[in-house]
């Protein structure tokens, strides 16, 4: 028994000598080439589907863990077992797994709550349930909100012909723009939130621009949505979904656990404690640790108190959630030499990207801040692109909330506003795409969500800039 409890308690890395040691690389021995299994990756999650459709549904995930291992094996070999080891477990234990964690969280409690009844998808309606669905993307997360109310929308719509609009739309408005007014909403703010900026000082900072977005959105799409509608043979004669049942919810009791959910990541970010497990050199806080087991301990209670006629009528299954797993698995893998390497600043391979967004008098520039936290939010994760624009701005967060405040406006808005202009962009987006295509919903392929994206939100960028981050 002593020696359990020694084993237990003795720091992690005694156990991997090698893994302790190995130093965090730094980004300036690099080169651009270490990029090119991550752009293998997007370009395999953009083309496969339409190449070889069959092929990419029964392997996609050995697909991410081939271009996963085309990064890792190489910088293995140049940069020693060590290093490579300690980028895994740093990936896997700081990013990763806290990461699916709460998404598998997310996805089934809010898929232990069934909307019962008949909701027609009218313009209005649909037009309603996303401007709701703005506003629960920032109490409860982009992730709650969206994998709470996709189900509800797409069957309110499964009367008519075409519906991908709909979710194109649902996307950037719950999935990504409604989560930018608090750090519950978006995990770039969540760390800002973490690296000292007030609880509330996004949504007095960048509510007009938030505003501005999802007005012009809605608006947007009621138009488009009401040319579809009135369109011939749009709407089917049978309606799939019969009125028999009353409007209500079927599983309830999901929503203490949903707000169990948001009480636990909060703490974790309010909560210091000194106590931190060592693990291979990547530090793992107490915080952190309850708050993952607590979101484990609230997915198994979801599972075992919802009844499974609720999971049957949401169609609930864990495709989705396999499918979200298993490519940002890669994703957070491959992405490591490209962070590194933004992380460099001036001196690293990017250097002309961190020296973009500087004035020539040495001042920050909030149009350039903006566009490049954006720009790379649109690929990379827009959590740690946050924090690297952050740094580049100094990092401390009294100063950007005051002297520097247009210039951390416009790293929030960017991190959170262009996480929509790809699939890839914001976890939610995938997940949101796997479930509607699960139901039937023929969504536009990588390039076509990006031409949707292309067409309606850059526009609505340039506007922004020119009105508050000039």
């Amino acid at each position: 028994m002593k020696l359990v409890r020694w084993v237990l308690v003795m720091p992690l890395p005694l156990l991997w000598p090698q893994l302790a040691m190995a130093a965090e690389f730094d980004g300036r021995q690099l080169s651009p080439v270490w990029g090119v299994p991550f752009a293998g990756l997007l370009l395999s999650i953009a083309i496969l589907p339409l190449l070889a459709p069959s092929f990419w549904h029964h392997h996609f995930g050995k697909v991410a863990a081939g271009w996963a291992l085309a990064f890792l094996v190489p910088f293995a070999l140049m940069f020693g077992p060590g290093s490579a080891g300690s980028s895994f477990v740093h990936a896997a234990l700081a990013e990763y797994i806290p990461f699916v964690i709460l998404l598998t969280a997310l996805f089934t409690v809010s898929g232990g709550i069934y909307i019962r009844g008949n909701l027609h998808g009218a313009p209005g309606l649909n037009t309603i349930i996303l401007a709701i669905g703005a506003v629960l993307a920032s109490l409860m997360g982009t992730t709650g909100a969206s994998m709470l109310l996709i189900r509800p929308l797409i069957r309110a719509n499964d009367n008519r012909r075409h519906t991908a609009h709909i979710v194109v739309f649902f996307i950037f408005i719950v999935s990504n723009v409604g989560g930018s007014l608090t750090p519950l909403g978006d995990p770039p703010l969540f760390l800002g939130f973490l690296k000292g900026v007030e609880f509330f000082w996004t949504v007095t900072a960048i509510f007009p621009e938030t505003l501005f977005m999802v007005g012009s959105l809605l608006a947007i799409f009621y138009a488009l949505d009401w040319w579809y509608y009135n369109r011939r043979e749009e709407v089917l004669p049978h309606d799939p979904t019969p009125d028999s049942r009353a409007i209500g919810f079927d599983g309830a009791r999901n929503f203490w656990l949903l707000a169990g959910i948001v009480g636990l990541v909060l703490l974790s970010g309010i909560w210091k404690s000194p106590i931190a497990f060592d693990v291979a050199g990547t530090e793992v806080g107490l915080p952190g640790l309850v708050r993952d087991l607590g979101l484990i301990a609230i997915t198994w209670i979801s599972m075992k108190i919802t009844p499974s006629a609720v999971h049957a009528d949401n169609q609930f299954s864990w495709g989705p959630m396999l499918e979200v797993a298993k490519l940002f698995a890669g994703i957070f893998l491959t992405i490591i030499p490209v962070i590194a390497m933004l992380r460099a600043g001036v001196d690293g391979p990017f250097g002309a990207v961190v020296s973009a967004v500087t004035r020539a008098d040495g001042s920050p520039d909030p149009a350039m801040y903006f566009w490049a936290t954006g720009a790379l939010s649109s690929f990379l994760d827009n959590a740690p692109t946050y924090l690297v624009f952050f740094n580049t701005a100094g990092g401390d967060a009294k100063v950007l909330m005051t002297t520097l405040a247009p210039t951390l406006a416009a790293i929030s808005a960017g991190a959170v506003f262009m996480g929509a202009n790809s699939y890839i962009g914001n976890a939610p987006n995938l997940m949101v795409k796997a479930i509607a295509e699960e139901r039937g919903v023929k969504m536009p392929s990588f390039f076509g969500y990006m031409a949707w994206s292309c067409g309606i939100l850059l526009p609505l960028f340039a506007i922004i800039t020119i009105i508050w981050f000039r």
